[in-house]
């Protein structure tokens, strides 16, 4: 099944999001890799593709794990997370309709 992941960043922890995004960014490709990840990136603070120093609130990323247990101990695992970056991660199971 598919689930959202839904990380909430802590506010001024820009420096730190950058810093972690190299490992966040390998375990999202080895999830593309295995056929897993159905799309992921960051939410901007801005209504700006690239919103320099405003950052971003949060993450989406919406992936097949085999349990609701399985997506939380993935977004547990997470650089952000170790990294002080996510004040929280929201996880909700997610049926995708469209594109079909």
């Amino acid at each position: 099944m598919f689930y959202a992941l839904i990380g909430r960043d802590h506010p001024g922890t820009l420096e730190a999001r950058l810093a972690a995004r190299p490992a966040h960014l390998e375990r999202l490709h080895a999830l593309q890799a295995e056929g897993r990840l159905l799309l992921a990136g960051p939410l901007p603070a801005i209504d700006s593709h690239d919103p320099g120093p405003a950052g971003f609130v949060g993450s989406l990323v919406v992936a097949e794990f085999e349990s609701l247990e399985a997506a939380r101990a993935w977004a547990d695992a997470d650089p952000y997370v170790a990294a002080g970056v996510y004040a929280g991660v929201e996880i909700h199971p997610f049926r995708k309709v469209l594109p079909a």
